[in-house]
């Protein structure tokens, strides 16, 4: 999919949570101009309750959402796809809290940030070609940068809204 398509794949997407969403963002990689990404869609979806969203589970199944389970603390992973192919990765948190924060801040601060957003598409570049059938260890060895980059979103966050 060409980066220009990812803005109308992401408000076909948001469609489908209707009002189970207090919010949704299109983030990760596809969200970011300047960055190369892999061929699937990140949304943060944050909810006022979680176990709320986890009932609902078999009505978003019939509608193609699988939850995968949690992948993280207050972190539920859905996906969206047919077969072997994924189209969506669907992050659902907390509404404002801090993964909401931390995926929100991030798309921002790289999109305003051309230099770090270069950075981290070459790590990602880089990490891909030597991990390609490793995905846990090519996340893993992002993820001091993500870490370093998550301080330099919240303070610069911090700073524009202040």
């Amino acid at each position: 999919i060409s980066a220009n398509r990812w803005p109308r794949v992401y408000r076909q997407s948001r469609a489908a949570w209707g009002d189970t969403a207090a919010g949704i963002e299109h983030i990760g990689s596809t969200s970011v101009r300047s960055i190369c990404a892999k061929p699937i869609i990140d949304l943060v979806l944050g909810v006022k309750d979680l176990s709320a969203l986890l009932r609902q589970n078999p009505l978003l199944e019939q509608n193609g959402f699988l939850c995968r389970g949690q992948d993280h603390p207050d972190q539920h992973l859905y996906i969206c796809g047919s077969g072997d192919f994924i189209t969506h990765h669907i992050h659902a948190v907390p509404y404002r809290g801090e993964a909401w924060n931390n995926y929100v801040n991030l798309r921002d601060y790289l999109n305003s940030h051309a230099a770090d957003a270069a950075a981290y598409a070459a790590l990602k570049t880089s990490l891909a070609a030597q991990y390609a059938d490793d995905r846990k260890t090519y996340t893993a060895q992002k993820s001091a940068f993500i870490q370093a980059l998550l301080a330099k979103a919240a303070t610069w966050r911090q700073q524009t809204t202040a």
